[in-house]
């Protein structure tokens, strides 16, 4: 079973446990459900906003996508016991491969932590968002770029961040990555607390109270984003 295929069948598996229909997966993105279908069955690799919005409403992690949860309370007992281990080799990091050349390799660290740790690529021309598509998810995001250029944009504003930049913003800020140049760009990515509903901002709370559910984040996310429109 190649990658693209264990990670679409975990997804339909987590999809049908909560109950949720194809279809309704697809309404709540806002793509087709033809795409939903064609990620489940390995036919097609996901977007990072694509991946990171259906993770969301299905309230899974990346270690859950990536089948590092295993059984849970197994995994659970494994890191209370002080029994991770210390040292991961390059080799064993577990990976995704999305649509567009970018790819996530999991780094070290304990299963269902508090932090997402990842080493990011961004092949030339690559992007979060193939539709330009801002995403908004909870969590903060921090980042180090190793090599290459990395643009964010975040909201209105554009950032162009070579070899030794950082980064750090409120993930529920609308925002998307690409690599605009002609070389590979790689960077070191944490993203502490995505399953905190509720992390949303002042601006968020004052439109009718913290999020309680990954649906409701996005559902909240997309009106902001007719409302800007419109505006």
């Amino acid at each position: 079973m190649s990658t693209e295929q264990s990670i679409g069948t975990r997804l339909r598996q987590a999809r049908q446990a909560r109950g949720v229909s194809l279809r309704s997966v697809a309404l709540e993105l806002g793509v087709s459900a033809s795409l939903i279908s064609q990620v489940e069955t390995g036919k097609s690799k996901p977007s990072v906003a694509t991946l990171y919005a259906f993770a969301n409403l299905l309230g899974v992690s990346l270690d859950d996508v990536l089948g590092l949860e295993g059984a849970a309370p197994q995994s659970r007992q494994t890191i209370s016991a002080g029994n991770v281990p210390e040292v991961q080799r390059a080799a064993d990091n577990p990976s995704i491969e999305m649509e567009n050349g970018v790819r996530w390799e999991r780094l070290a660290g304990g299963v269902g932590g508090p932090a997402e740790s990842l080493l990011v690529t961004y092949a030339p021309g690559a992007s979060s968002s193939q539709d330009g598509r801002l995403m908004r998810h909870p969590g903060v995001e921090y980042a180090y770029v190793l090599e290459g250029v990395i643009t964010l944009q975040l909201e209105d504003g554009i950032h162009e961040l070579g070899p030794g930049d950082s980064l750090q913003f409120d993930s529920m800020r609308s925002h998307m990555f690409a690599n605009r140049g002609t070389s590979v760009a790689r960077g070191v990515w944490f993203v502490v607390g995505r399953h905190t509903s509720g992390n949303l901002p002042a601006n968020d709370r004052d439109r009718g109270g913290s999020a309680t559910s990954p649906v409701e984040v996005l559902q909240r996310s997309d009106s902001m984003d007719h409302e800007d429109a419109n505006r």
